[in-house]
């Protein structure tokens, strides 16, 4: 994660590990981003302090809120 100043452009693979995979198209870093966290069912955050990312605990209440607003790749603090 911390690399992604190298690159702007990612491809998301979904399916079942060796029976069945879709390659989706290069999309954008944040797009692509939030389509595999989607798929993952997980959120990451900025830390305030250090700007690392962070995993949300499911269901709290930031996981909540960027699911719902469809934003699972946080980069506000860039």
């Amino acid at each position: 994660m911390h690399s992604n100043c190298f690159y702007n452009r990612v491809i998301v693979f979904e399916g079942e590990p060796g029976r069945k995979c879709i390659a989706n198209s290069p999309q954008p870093l944040v797009d692509g981003m939030n389509k595999f966290l989607s798929l993952m069912e997980i959120t990451f955050r900025r830390d305030p302090t250090n700007f690392r990312p962070r995993i949300n605990k499911l269901d709290s209440k930031k996981d909540k809120e960027q699911k719902l607003s469809g934003n699972y790749f946080c980069l506000e603090d860039y």
